[in-house]
Protein backbone atom coordinates (compact mmCIF):
# COMPACT_ATOMS: atom_id res chain seq x y z
CA UNK A 1 0.00 0.00 0.00
CA UNK A 2 2.82 2.21 0.80
CA UNK A 3 4.51 1.65 -2.87
CA UNK A 4 1.10 1.76 -4.05
CA UNK A 5 1.00 5.47 -2.53
CA UNK A 6 3.94 6.59 -3.21
CA UNK A 7 3.72 5.71 -7.10
CA UNK A 8 0.59 7.54 -7.16
CA UNK A 9 1.96 10.80 -5.45
CA UNK A 10 5.20 10.62 -7.63
CA UNK A 11 2.65 10.50 -10.72
CA UNK A 12 0.29 13.04 -9.68
CA UNK A 13 3.23 15.50 -8.85
CA UNK A 14 5.44 14.85 -12.16
CA UNK A 15 1.94 15.68 -14.31
CA UNK A 16 1.03 18.85 -12.09
CA UNK A 17 4.50 20.18 -12.81
CA UNK A 18 4.18 19.06 -16.82
CA UNK A 19 1.20 21.29 -16.53
CA UNK A 20 3.27 24.19 -15.10
CA UNK A 21 5.59 23.69 -18.03
CA UNK A 22 2.94 23.99 -20.14
CA UNK A 23 1.61 27.45 -18.47
CA UNK A 24 4.92 28.83 -18.33
CA UNK A 25 5.57 28.81 -22.22
CA UNK A 26 1.81 30.17 -22.79
CA UNK A 27 2.40 32.90 -19.89
CA UNK A 28 5.18 34.30 -22.31
CA UNK A 29 3.31 34.20 -25.25
CA UNK A 30 0.59 35.87 -23.42
CA UNK A 31 3.52 38.72 -22.26
CA UNK A 32 5.08 39.08 -25.63
CA UNK A 33 3.04 38.90 -28.09
CA UNK A 34 -0.43 39.07 -26.89
CA UNK A 35 1.23 42.58 -24.51
CA UNK A 36 -0.36 41.48 -21.22
CA UNK A 37 0.03 42.88 -18.06
CA UNK A 38 0.86 40.29 -15.06
CA UNK A 39 -1.12 42.37 -12.68
CA UNK A 40 -4.10 41.88 -15.20
CA UNK A 41 -3.72 38.49 -16.15
CA UNK A 42 -2.80 36.83 -12.53
CA UNK A 43 -6.28 38.31 -10.95
CA UNK A 44 -8.19 36.88 -13.85
CA UNK A 45 -6.60 33.65 -13.94
CA UNK A 46 -6.92 32.79 -10.31
CA UNK A 47 -10.23 34.50 -10.42
CA UNK A 48 -11.89 32.43 -12.83
CA UNK A 49 -9.99 29.55 -11.37
CA UNK A 50 -11.32 29.58 -7.74
CA UNK A 51 -15.07 30.37 -9.35
CA UNK A 52 -15.21 26.92 -11.99
CA UNK A 53 -13.66 25.11 -9.11
CA UNK A 54 -15.42 26.00 -6.05
CA UNK A 55 -19.37 25.42 -8.12
CA UNK A 56 -17.23 21.71 -9.35
CA UNK A 57 -17.00 21.86 -5.41
CA UNK A 58 -20.64 22.55 -4.07
CA UNK A 59 -22.07 20.12 -6.55
CA UNK A 60 -19.25 16.78 -5.62
CA UNK A 61 -17.79 18.25 -2.04
CA UNK A 62 -20.98 20.29 -0.97
CA UNK A 63 -20.45 18.59 2.80
CA UNK A 64 -16.76 20.35 3.05
CA UNK A 65 -16.82 23.38 0.58
CA UNK A 66 -16.93 25.86 3.65
CA UNK A 67 -15.30 23.94 6.47
CA UNK A 68 -12.43 26.09 5.99
CA UNK A 69 -14.22 28.49 7.51
CA UNK A 70 -15.89 26.60 10.48
CA UNK A 71 -12.72 26.81 12.33
CA UNK A 72 -10.48 29.38 13.13
CA UNK A 73 -6.94 27.45 13.04
CA UNK A 74 -7.83 25.83 9.66
CA UNK A 75 -9.05 29.40 8.43
CA UNK A 76 -5.57 30.63 9.59
CA UNK A 77 -3.97 28.39 7.96
CA UNK A 78 -5.90 28.34 4.75
CA UNK A 79 -5.18 32.19 4.36
CA UNK A 80 -1.30 31.37 4.47
CA UNK A 81 -1.59 28.45 2.16
CA UNK A 82 -3.65 30.45 -0.04
CA UNK A 83 -2.48 34.08 0.06
CA UNK A 84 0.92 33.74 0.51
CA UNK A 85 1.71 30.75 -0.88
CA UNK A 86 -0.79 29.78 -3.99
CA UNK A 87 -1.51 33.41 -5.30
CA UNK A 88 1.40 35.12 -4.19
CA UNK A 89 3.59 32.65 -6.06
CA UNK A 90 1.57 32.95 -8.82
CA UNK A 91 1.94 36.69 -9.16
CA UNK A 92 5.41 37.06 -8.61
CA UNK A 93 6.45 34.18 -11.00
CA UNK A 94 4.67 36.08 -13.91
CA UNK A 95 5.78 39.04 -13.00
CA UNK A 96 9.55 37.30 -13.44
CA UNK A 97 8.86 36.02 -16.67
CA UNK A 98 7.61 39.77 -17.65
CA UNK A 99 9.98 41.46 -16.09
CA UNK A 100 13.05 39.32 -18.13
CA UNK A 101 11.62 35.93 -19.65
CA UNK A 102 10.25 31.87 -19.30
CA UNK A 103 13.63 30.48 -18.58
CA UNK A 104 14.69 32.95 -15.83
CA UNK A 105 11.20 32.54 -14.05
CA UNK A 106 11.55 28.70 -14.29
CA UNK A 107 15.38 28.95 -13.11
CA UNK A 108 14.21 31.40 -10.00
CA UNK A 109 11.65 29.36 -8.80
CA UNK A 110 13.03 26.13 -8.88
CA UNK A 111 15.38 27.28 -5.92
CA UNK A 112 12.96 26.51 -4.13
CA UNK A 113 13.88 23.05 -2.81
CA UNK A 114 16.91 25.50 -1.31
CA UNK A 115 14.12 26.75 0.63
CA UNK A 116 12.27 23.49 1.68
CA UNK A 117 15.78 22.22 2.61
CA UNK A 118 16.57 24.97 5.06
CA UNK A 119 13.13 25.02 6.64
CA UNK A 120 13.16 21.15 6.92
CA UNK A 121 16.48 21.29 9.18
CA UNK A 122 15.26 24.13 10.95
CA UNK A 123 12.02 22.38 11.86
CA UNK A 124 13.77 18.79 12.63
CA UNK A 125 16.78 20.87 14.52
CA UNK A 126 19.41 18.58 11.79
CA UNK A 127 21.99 19.10 9.37
CA UNK A 128 21.26 18.58 5.77
CA UNK A 129 22.28 15.68 4.40
CA UNK A 130 24.51 14.96 1.67
CA UNK A 131 22.06 13.11 -0.57
CA UNK A 132 19.92 16.25 -0.17
CA UNK A 133 22.43 18.67 -0.87
CA UNK A 134 23.55 16.55 -4.03
CA UNK A 135 19.97 16.31 -5.16
CA UNK A 136 19.62 19.84 -5.32
CA UNK A 137 22.48 20.55 -6.71
CA UNK A 138 22.00 18.21 -9.65
CA UNK A 139 18.03 19.32 -10.28
CA UNK A 140 19.23 23.32 -10.74
CA UNK A 141 22.35 22.39 -12.55
CA UNK A 142 20.12 20.44 -14.99
CA UNK A 143 17.10 23.42 -14.90
CA UNK A 144 20.14 25.91 -15.79
CA UNK A 145 21.63 23.67 -18.90
CA UNK A 146 17.88 23.07 -20.24
CA UNK A 147 17.15 26.86 -20.00
CA UNK A 148 20.43 28.62 -20.88
CA UNK A 149 22.46 26.16 -22.66
CA UNK A 150 25.40 28.06 -20.70
CA UNK A 151 24.53 31.15 -22.51
CA UNK A 152 25.49 34.05 -20.02
CA UNK A 153 23.25 36.37 -21.68
CA UNK A 154 20.18 34.04 -20.55
CA UNK A 155 20.76 34.61 -17.16
CA UNK A 156 21.72 38.36 -16.99
CA UNK A 157 18.46 39.67 -15.12
CA UNK A 158 16.91 43.28 -14.18
CA UNK A 159 17.67 43.09 -10.22
CA UNK A 160 13.80 43.38 -9.98
CA UNK A 161 13.40 40.04 -11.97
CA UNK A 162 15.88 38.70 -9.13
CA UNK A 163 13.76 40.01 -6.30
CA UNK A 164 10.70 38.83 -7.79
CA UNK A 165 11.90 35.29 -8.89
CA UNK A 166 13.40 34.57 -5.31
CA UNK A 167 9.81 35.70 -3.82
CA UNK A 168 8.51 33.05 -5.78
CA UNK A 169 10.52 30.43 -4.90
CA UNK A 170 10.07 31.28 -1.14
CA UNK A 171 6.07 30.90 -1.34
CA UNK A 172 6.60 28.08 -3.08
CA UNK A 173 8.05 26.74 -0.06
CA UNK A 174 5.01 27.93 2.25
CA UNK A 175 2.34 25.69 -0.11
CA UNK A 176 4.52 22.88 0.08
CA UNK A 177 4.99 22.80 3.60
CA UNK A 178 1.39 23.67 4.55
CA UNK A 179 -0.31 21.23 1.88
CA UNK A 180 0.01 18.24 4.36
CA UNK A 181 -1.47 20.28 7.09
CA UNK A 182 -4.71 21.53 5.02
CA UNK A 183 -5.47 18.32 2.86
CA UNK A 184 -5.92 16.24 6.08
CA UNK A 185 -8.70 18.26 7.25
CA UNK A 186 -10.17 19.00 3.72
CA UNK A 187 -10.28 17.44 0.15
CA UNK A 188 -7.47 19.33 -2.02
CA UNK A 189 -9.68 20.53 -4.79
CA UNK A 190 -11.60 22.83 -2.03
CA UNK A 191 -8.14 24.20 -0.85
CA UNK A 192 -7.53 24.90 -3.94
CA UNK A 193 -10.90 26.38 -4.77
CA UNK A 194 -10.89 29.35 -2.19
CA UNK A 195 -7.39 29.74 -2.66
CA UNK A 196 -7.74 30.84 -5.97
CA UNK A 197 -10.77 32.69 -5.41
CA UNK A 198 -9.14 34.92 -2.59
CA UNK A 199 -5.81 35.32 -4.20
CA UNK A 200 -7.61 36.70 -7.14
CA UNK A 201 -9.86 38.95 -5.31
CA UNK A 202 -7.52 40.21 -3.32
CA UNK A 203 -4.80 40.73 -6.38
CA UNK A 204 -7.16 42.32 -8.25
CA UNK A 205 -8.47 45.31 -6.29
CA UNK A 206 -4.71 45.57 -4.83
CA UNK A 207 -3.56 45.99 -8.51
CA UNK A 208 -6.93 48.23 -9.06
CA UNK A 209 -7.01 45.78 -12.28
CA UNK A 210 -10.14 48.19 -13.63
CA UNK A 211 -7.53 51.12 -14.68
CA UNK A 212 -5.15 48.81 -16.68
CA UNK A 213 -7.14 49.65 -20.09
CA UNK A 214 -7.05 45.83 -21.91
CA UNK A 215 -9.13 44.01 -24.73
CA UNK A 216 -8.04 40.54 -25.48
CA UNK A 217 -8.71 39.21 -28.77
CA UNK A 218 -9.86 35.63 -29.49
CA UNK A 219 -5.60 34.07 -29.57
CA UNK A 220 -5.55 35.92 -26.14
CA UNK A 221 -8.50 34.37 -24.89
CA UNK A 222 -8.02 30.92 -25.98
CA UNK A 223 -4.39 31.73 -24.09
CA UNK A 224 -6.25 32.54 -21.11
CA UNK A 225 -8.02 29.65 -21.00
CA UNK A 226 -5.20 27.41 -21.42
CA UNK A 227 -3.43 29.11 -18.27
CA UNK A 228 -6.72 29.05 -16.10
CA UNK A 229 -7.31 25.60 -16.86
CA UNK A 230 -4.28 23.88 -17.45
CA UNK A 231 -2.08 26.17 -15.53
CA UNK A 232 -4.05 26.33 -12.14
CA UNK A 233 -6.54 23.82 -11.99
CA UNK A 234 -4.93 20.68 -13.09
CA UNK A 235 -1.42 21.67 -13.00
CA UNK A 236 -2.01 22.52 -8.23
CA UNK A 237 -4.90 20.17 -8.08
CA UNK A 238 -2.48 17.56 -9.20
CA UNK A 239 0.80 18.52 -7.58
CA UNK A 240 -0.61 19.08 -4.33
CA UNK A 241 -2.85 16.16 -4.50
CA UNK A 242 0.82 14.44 -4.65
CA UNK A 243 2.63 16.19 -2.14
CA UNK A 244 -0.27 15.13 0.32
CA UNK A 245 0.98 11.94 -0.37
CA UNK A 246 5.16 11.92 -0.34
CA UNK A 247 5.34 15.28 1.45
CA UNK A 248 7.29 18.35 0.60
CA UNK A 249 10.54 17.33 0.33
CA UNK A 250 10.09 14.66 -2.40
CA UNK A 251 7.23 16.12 -3.88
CA UNK A 252 9.49 19.74 -4.96
CA UNK A 253 12.27 17.89 -6.58
CA UNK A 254 9.62 15.91 -8.85
CA UNK A 255 8.39 19.28 -9.75
CA UNK A 256 11.43 19.54 -12.28
CA UNK A 257 9.56 17.91 -14.80
CA UNK A 258 8.34 21.71 -15.33
CA UNK A 259 11.45 22.46 -17.09
CA UNK A 260 11.98 19.20 -18.83
CA UNK A 261 8.06 19.48 -20.21
CA UNK A 262 9.35 22.70 -21.29
CA UNK A 263 12.22 21.73 -23.19
CA UNK A 264 10.56 18.96 -24.71
CA UNK A 265 7.41 21.29 -25.81
CA UNK A 266 10.98 23.68 -27.71
CA UNK A 267 12.40 20.61 -29.30
CA UNK A 268 8.89 18.23 -30.72
CA UNK A 269 6.65 21.57 -30.98
CA UNK A 270 8.24 24.47 -32.07
CA UNK A 271 11.36 22.57 -33.93
CA UNK A 272 14.27 23.73 -31.70
CA UNK A 273 17.63 21.80 -31.87
CA UNK A 274 18.17 19.47 -29.64
CA UNK A 275 21.66 20.23 -27.88
CA UNK A 276 24.16 18.46 -25.98
CA UNK A 277 23.23 21.04 -23.12
CA UNK A 278 20.02 19.59 -23.50
CA UNK A 279 21.16 16.04 -23.08
CA UNK A 280 23.39 17.34 -20.53
CA UNK A 281 20.38 18.37 -18.33
CA UNK A 282 17.85 15.66 -18.35
CA UNK A 283 20.99 13.29 -17.85
CA UNK A 284 21.27 15.38 -14.48
CA UNK A 285 17.87 15.58 -13.82
CA UNK A 286 17.01 11.91 -14.41
CA UNK A 287 20.01 10.90 -12.42
CA UNK A 288 18.47 12.99 -9.04
CA UNK A 289 15.13 11.91 -9.63
CA UNK A 290 16.38 8.24 -10.14
CA UNK A 291 18.23 8.61 -6.41
CA UNK A 292 15.25 10.45 -4.46
CA UNK A 293 13.22 7.56 -6.39
CA UNK A 294 15.26 4.29 -5.04
CA UNK A 295 17.01 5.87 -2.43
CA UNK A 296 17.15 3.48 0.80
CA UNK A 297 16.55 5.70 3.19
CA UNK A 298 13.60 6.60 5.30
CA UNK A 299 11.73 10.20 4.89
Amino acid sequence: MNNNENFKGILLTTLGAACWGLSGTMGQYLFDVQKMDSRWLVPIRLGLSGILILIYCMIRHSDTVIKPWKSKKLTFWMLIYGIAGVSTCQFLYFLTIELSNAAIGTIMQDLAPIFILIFTCVHLKRAPKVSEIISIVLAISGVFLLTTHCDIKHISMPFSAFIAGIGSAFCVMIYNVLAPKITKEIPVIVAQGWSFLFGGILLGLGFKMWTIHYIPNIYGILGIAFVVVVGNICAFTLYISGVSKIGPQKAILYSFAEPITAALLSTFVLKSKFTVYDAAGFGLIFLMLYMITFSKEKA
